[in-house]
């Protein structure tokens, strides 16, 4: 750390600032071997500190420059520099769902999953600021992926997966930054400038679980005065951390009331009981008791398996739903008999993988002054120690196209942090889809998509690079933003529905194709119509009499009788799929002109490949009027029409289902009130109709 020297060798202060106190440890470090040359312990003065938080800066520097003046005297040389940890309490923690769908089904690939983490913590960083009610922003120091989800369902790896939709469950873990405000200005008020800035539950971790161990799945929980911090490892890495408000003053102040006693011979009662097997003290009363250690254990015994079971429960969440492998504990309020039981109870995990770190994981760690124990106690103040030699956890500072930034680094930076720190919009880094069309057809939700736009342009010191890119401080990184494609263009003749669904008709004894007609909010529109925001789209499974032949293009003598299904019939007769319709046509009864036609070689059809008519805009024969309705009865059962002002005989059909597809050589006879019906013919309220094939 530079100028302070101890017989030739460079010494760390490590400060562990606390809610009750704080603690200052120098030493340095040889090899693998960390050697503490002095030590001290300060209570504050007052309750300048609330759950790891600075509530007054100028109490809480006193109290450190108390510390530093003692280690001071003790290594006879000044003390400059510092390094700290910020308490796992003031972490702020955010869990939320997110999602993110293709427009078409394709391959899942690294980046896209990638890509969901980043949108994952975006929305819990919003989710966050909502809540938050200061000005002061939070940087995010860590998050985990709870879950992932592949179409909805389950799944531990999506790269290599076909998916329309990935999804995640994600927790996000921020730092505010009036937290690390307060604690660089309760150094600087003591003379002191920080070297280095890492989180106590990292701290802990350093010391408690050895790197080998942190591939495994290992919750560490530091169990303090006023709350117990829990982090997990996995892979190497801290993939979680969280708090619950639980720990040692706890079970501090059930002692206080049960024994008469003031708070801090509470305290000795409670420390006591962990090593000793009967405790002697004075209550208020000046009066001396002499109590078994089991008599306190039994005291506290339910408290401890609520807070046992409060730890339990936090980190199964916090480890996606399920237990670790093992749980090392730390700090005093861990130290109380039935604490490690509990837990392995409530985790569901063997006795043996739930145990307190303390002498035994300090096998490295030496004191110059033998008299001083080694004990859970400190952990976290050696840990920090040790972070400031892998100089991994600190904020680093770099250009965000343009802007300097202030970042917590956690060893994991990429381009991507530092587009969410600098607040650059998500959506302006990915492609934007020009605007869609939402419209119906035959009443079903459709979706006409934009055009993809170009992704947005990622460059670092002047390369182009990808969101993933690993990051470094004094870097520059420029993001030109992403475009947006153009809007959606569809017309009638892009409808599957119109390109692949005919009408059949036997006309004059021959079988003829035709498209089917397409209404767009009523009205009847050629097949090069733009579709529009909400249009409901129609494809008519009937033609009339007089559009069949103007679309077939004939010249019909209308002085002569036309029959629809051998029932003679008006222009305006409905005429659906497989109907057969019979006219005299004035060139000798073919319906169709020799240009027009073409006949199919295997069934000697003829077919129509002529698409609709662009200048065909006739109305429907009836009008859309949802607020009439007409009670009529067909073959015997009573039917509603709706939906028009007036209804004829075809409308029928639309009403029971009358499958024309069946016809199989044979007619349909259409009968109202006991005589033979048209179909053009008007619908009366109480009318009693027939209809079935007659052979």
């Amino acid at each position: 750390m530079g100028t302070v020297d101890y017989q030739g060798k460079e010494l760390v202060f490590g400060l562990d600032i606390g809610t009750r106190n704080v603690v200052g440890t120098v030493g340095y470090k040889d090899e693998d071997n960390f050697f503490v040359v002095a030590h001290c312990n300060v209570e504050h003065e007052s309750r300048s500190m609330i759950d790891g938080q600075i509530h007054d800066i100028g109490r809480v520097g006193k109290t450190i420059e108390k510390v530093k003046e003692s280690l001071e005297s003790q290594i006879e040389n000044k003390l400059s520099e510092v390094c700290i940890a910020a308490a796992g309490r003031v972490l702020k923690t955010e869990e939320v769902h997110v999602e993110l769908e293709f427009p078409e089904e394709r391959v899942v690939e690294k980046e896209d999953v990638h890509n969901l983490d980043l949108l994952g913590v975006e929305k819990a960083q919003k989710q966050l600021n909502d809540e938050n009610d200061t000005k002061f922003k939070f940087y995010c120091v860590g998050y985990s992926v709870v879950r992932y989800y592949y179409n909805d369902d389950p799944l531990s790896n999506l790269v290599g997966h076909k998916a329309t939709k990935i999804s995640e469950d994600i927790i996000a873990t921020f730092l505010p930054e009036d937290v690390v405000d307060g604690l660089y200005s309760a150094c600087n008020a003591a003379d002191l400038k920080v070297a280095n800035l890492t989180l106590e539950p990292i701290a802990a971790i350093g010391v408690a679980i050895p790197e080998a161990y942190r591939l495994l799945n290992i919750a560490l929980v530091d169990v303090g005065a006023g709350t117990s911090d829990i982090s997990i490892t996995r892979d190497g890495s801290i993939i979680a951390y969280g708090m619950i408000p639980h720990a040692g003053d706890e079970l501090t102040e059930i002692i206080v009331q049960h024994y008469l006693v003031d708070f801090k011979t509470a305290e000795y009662i409670k420390l006591t009981s962990t090593t000793e097997e009967q405790i002697t003290f004075k209550d208020i009363m000046l009066i001396e008791h002499t109590i078994p250690s089991k008599e306190v254990w039994k005291l506290v015994s339910d408290t401890v398996d609520k807070i046992a079971k409060e730890v339990a429960k936090k980190i199964i969440e916090l480890n996606g739903g399920k237990p670790v492998s093992a749980c090392f504990i730390v700090g005093g309020g861990g130290k109380i008999h039935g604490f490690t039981e509990q837990m392995s109870k409530h985790l569901k995990v063997p006795k043996e993988r739930v145990a307190l770190r303390g002498e035994e994981v300090m096998q490295k760690i030496h004191y110059i002054d033998e008299s001083v124990s080694k004990d859970p106690l400190l952990v976290t103040p050696i840990g920090i120690c040790l972070n400031y030699y892998d100089q991994k956890n600190n904020f680093i500072y770099l250009r965000f196209n343009g802007e300097r930034i202030k970042l917590y680094d956690n060893n994991k930076l990429t381009v991507m942090d530092a587009a969410l720190t600098a607040g650059f919009p998500t959506d302006q880094l990915f492609p934007r889809r020009g605007t869609e069309i939402n419209y119906f057809v035959n009443d079903k939700p459709r979706i006409a998509r934009g055009d993809a736009g170009e992704a947005a342009i990622v460059k670092m010191n002047g390369k182009e690079v990808s969101l993933s890119t690993p990051i470094q401080a004094n870097v520059e990184i420029e993001i030109i933003p992403s475009t947006e494609g153009d809007t959606a263009v569809f017309t009638i003749a892009d409808i599957k529905e119109y390109t692949s669904e005919d009408i059949a008709f036997y006309v004059n004894g021959k079988t003829i194709t035709c498209p089917k007609f397409v209404e767009v909010n009523g009205i009847l529109e050629p097949p090069t119509y733009e579709i529009k925001e909400g249009d409901r789209i129609e494809l008519r499974p009937y033609y009339t009499v007089e559009q069949l032949i103007k679309f077939l293009d004939v010249q019909v003598d209308t002085s002569e009788p036309i029959y629809v299904n051998n029932v003679e019939e008006s222009l305006q007769a409905l005429c659906y799929e497989n109907f057969a319709i019979n006219w005299t046509s004035y060139n000798g009864g073919t319906p169709l002109s020799e240009e027009w036609k073409r006949v199919d070689e295997e069934s000697g059809e003829v077919i129509n490949e002529d698409i609709l008519p662009t200048s065909f805009h006739e109305e429907p024969a009836a009008v859309n009027d949802p607020g009439i309705s007409l009670r009529i009865y067909v073959n015997g059962d009573e039917v509603i029409l709706t939906g028009r002002s007036e209804y004829m005989y075809a409308d029928i059909f639309d009403a029971i289902h009358f499958n024309t597809n069946e016809a199989r050589g044979r007619m349909v006879v259409t009968e109202l009130n006991g005589r033979k019906a048209g179909y053009a013919e008007t619908l009366h309220e109480g009318d009693r109709a027939e209809i079935y094939w007659k052979e």
